[in-house]
């Protein structure tokens, strides 16, 4: 394990510094996201990342009507101090867990906080983010909004997710930005072309979420119930045979260099995304955790690299469905 690959990354200009993987607890949330979950699995597994040196949990307000934000504070209850956080909100849901909307007006954005500060039980949130961008509210309130909160300190960063370089440079005019969350993959590699470039020029950081593609490149599949994974474009019965195959391509590939598709999975991630991106993982269990922390080990030269790119078949279906992908900022 070189010192590189383990040296600690800042998010940002501003930002914090943050080992350089981080935990993502959407997972955790059981109902609605993965299907079912073992708290006290789920639990331990943060105590295990912390004790990694994890520094950074990634979670959302909306994940389980806010199951994840009340783990995470179960967890952190004995451990103050030893996490930070990262919190998405603005998405809105109705009991049966659909999406019905956003919601990125400052008033909002003040009372979504509030209620995330009494699930967590804590005084403040790291790095606060919409989750998407709101049609109907100019980005420069919403983070105006946010920007309050950090004076107030109740935030120390602002951060963004899932909106393309326009957008993060008006957000940027408005006050610093930490990072900008957006999905990044061997199959999903969208990033690349304008985004990246521009965070670098900006000053910006990066966290990655979706670096196994929601589990499809290690080969998991949808739970039986509860799992959102099952309305999704690249899980569906129309790819399924297709991803299939992409996916037996990689464990071939990761069992010529004796590691496990999720390790190489993870470990493109950190040889091709730029040195100021942090990988997301969501891993539920202690097994997993370990599996991803892992890839921290592994190196992947150019040779390899291309090589990998150039034997994975394509991937079936786009990341979201076609009405989210229509509303994605950063897909525009």
């Amino acid at each position: 394990m070189t010192s590189t690959q383990l040296a600690p990354r800042r998010l940002g200009a501003d930002g914090p510094t943050v080992f350089p993987l981080a935990l993502g607890c959407m997972g955790m949330a059981g109902k609605g996201m993965y299907g079912v979950t073992d708290e006290k699995e789920c639990i331990a597994t943060i105590h295990a990342a912390l004790d990694a040196g994890v520094n950074l949990l990634d979670t959302g307000d909306f994940y389980g009507a806010g199951r994840s934000e009340l783990l995470i504070g179960r967890a952190l209850a004995d451990r103050p101090g030893r996490a930070m956080l990262s919190v998405k909100f603005g998405a809105l849901r109705s009991p049966d867990n659909q999406w019905i909307g956003f919601d990125g007006r400052p008033a909002a954005v003040k009372n979504f906080l509030g209620y995330t500060l009494a699930r967590l039980g804590v005084e403040h949130i790291d790095i606060y983010r919409p989750s998407r961008l709101d049609p109907a509210v100019p980005v420069e309130e919403t983070v105006g909004a946010i920007a309050e909160l950090v004076k107030a300190g109740y935030v120390r960063h602002v951060g963004l997710s899932e909106v393309g370089a326009d957008t993060v440079r008006r957000a940027r005019a408005v006050s610093p930005v930490a990072d900008l969350q957006i999905e990044y993959s061997l199959v999903s590699r969208g990033a690349e072309a304008k985004i990246f470039p521009a965070l670098a020029e900006l000053g910006v950081g990066a966290t990655l979420y979706g670096v196994l593609s929601r589990g499809l490149l290690s080969g998991s599949r949808p739970a039986a119930q509860g799992d959102f994974r099952a309305f999704m474009p690249r899980f569906s019965t129309a790819n399924a045979e297709a991803n299939a195959r992409l996916v037996e391509s990689l464990r071939a590939l990761a069992g010529d260099k004796g590691i496990t598709p999720t390790q190489l999975a993870i470990a493109w991630v950190f040889s091709r995304a730029p040195a100021f991106a942090v990988p997301v993982v969501g891993a539920r269990t202690r097994a997993q955790l370990a599996e991803a922390l892992g890839a921290l080990s592994v190196r992947l030269g150019p040779d390899e690299l291309a090589h990998i790119e150039a034997t994975l078949p394509p991937v079936a279906g786009p990341r979201y469905d076609e009405r989210q992908m229509k509303i994605l900022d950063s897909e525009k």
